[in-house]
């Protein structure tokens, strides 16, 4: 696996596409554009999200609400869980990025070996998933989302 930049694309009608953490607490808190609950078939939600949203629900100041919403949303999603071809390819994919020298957090490497292995998109706002050439990537603007903006 050759490191690069990664290819950018926006999902059509009736594809699958995978939401890194950010890009899911945008969804939670109704931050998200439109076009990314409503242009897609099917949403998807790599483990290690699953653990962060928890994570992030579980240590707030509103921890039974926020949980309460983390859970709603996995239940619209499919969740990617970790096995051991997810495994193969984060393998492949680290020695990869350290061999260029261009390492990502851990947790995110994760979330690109499964999206990798399953061959979806991945909406995420953090630029370093472009170091990792075999993931797709739906490009999503820094604004956060902000569909006033120009």
């Amino acid at each position: 696996m050759s490191i690069v930049s990664s290819s950018a694309s926006t999902p059509g009608s009736g594809e699958r596409v995978a939401l890194d953490t950010s890009v899911a607490i945008d969804v939670l808190a109704a931050k998200a554009d439109v076009r990314l609950l409503s242009s897609v078939s099917e949403h998807l939600l790599p483990a290690p999200v699953v653990g962060e949203l928890r994570f992030g629900a579980l240590n707030s100041r509103k921890a039974a609400e926020n949980l309460a919403k983390v859970e709603a949303l996995i239940t619209r999603c499919v969740v990617l869980n970790v096995t051991v071809a997810t495994a193969k390819v984060y393998a492949e994919l680290r020695l990869a990025l350290k061999q260029k020298g261009k390492p990502i957090p851990e947790n995110d490497l994760w979330i690109a070996a499964l999206c990798v292995e399953h061959q979806v998109a991945l909406a995420a706002l953090d630029a370093h998933f472009d170091a990792i050439s075999d993931l797709k990537r739906w490009r999503l603007e820094a604004r956060r989302f902000d569909t006033d903006a120009p």
